[in-house]
């Protein structure tokens, strides 16, 4: 019960790392506040917990959403312990593209921006207002494309990168302010979630891609949501009361070097 009777608050949680961190926190003693747009999926989640968790709405590009989720919590609960803004799009899916940079399309740019910055931006700001009484932890969910370049994804990378760097801003101005609340950015890699989906394909196509994916991770294969949740729980917990401003990676070992995947002897 590593975050017995804490408030928390997941965004984008219907599915994916999402609704993983949503279950472990559960698992862990938390209540949780399990928010999306995709509102059947988020429901379906609160019924399979049943009790310590509601449901909430919230489209984290809109601001008047933030405020209506913050404003429900604290009126229900009395205050957040946790943030975690997960919520995040790849672009491929939800914009028209291309997504390149040489011909990158600014509604594309645009949208990926309001869900993957604004968005972080937006629950960074609310939380802070809603924790800096007593204190708390901001989990901000960015990307190893926030580190390194992604040519065929200009948008994504840059509004990743963004969220690793603001949530070192957030850290420190909290510190400054004698605000008892932690701010850490945690980057995944290669986690089989549903936004693979549309790369991968189906059938042959699909595992002969994820095949040519896994030569380059250095421990051989994807991770798993749960893999990710584990590290988000850890910083969500009392256990790092010292850590903040931080990068958590959780990649197989891609930023290590694939360079230095082990080979086998025998080929």
């Amino acid at each position: 019960m590593r975050i017995h009777k804490k408030i928390a608050l997941i965004t984008g949680a219907a599915r994916g790392i999402g609704a993983a961190t949503t279950r472990l926190f559960h698992q862990e003693g938390a209540m949780v506040i399990i928010s999306d747009i995709r509102d059947e999926e988020g429901y379906k989640l609160r019924d399979e917990l049943k009790d310590r968790t509601e449901y909430l709405h919230l489209d984290v590009k809109e601001e008047n959403d933030w405020k209506s989720a913050i404003d429900q919590i604290i009126s229900s609960y009395g205050r957040l312990d946790i943030l975690v803004n997960n919520a995040g799009i790849t672009g491929f899916l939800e914009s028209t593209g291309p997504w390149d940079a040489e011909n990158t399309d600014l509604q594309s740019w645009e949208e990926v921006f309001r869900v993957n910055s604004t968005g972080v931006m937006l629950g960074c700001k609310y939380g802070i207002q809603a924790m800096k009484s007593h204190g708390g932890s901001i989990i901000n969910i960015s990307s190893r494309s926030g580190v390194v370049g992604i040519p065929g994804a200009v948008a994504y990378a840059a509004s990743k990168a963004a969220v690793r760097n603001h949530s070192k801003s957030v850290a420190l101005y909290c510190a400054e302010q004698g605000y008892k609340i932690r701010c850490n950015s945690v980057h995944p890699a290669a986690i089989m979630t549903p936004m693979w989906d549309d790369m991968l394909g189906e059938g042959e196509q699909r595992m002969q891609i994820i095949k040519e994916i896994e030569y380059g991770i250095p421990m051989g294969h994807f991770g798993e949501p749960m893999d990710v949740a584990y590290g988000i729980l850890y910083l969500a917990s009392d256990e790092s009361k010292y850590v903040t401003g931080i990068e958590l990676t959780i990649d197989g070992g891609i930023l290590a070097g694939s360079e230095a995947k082990p080979r086998n002897q025998n080929s």
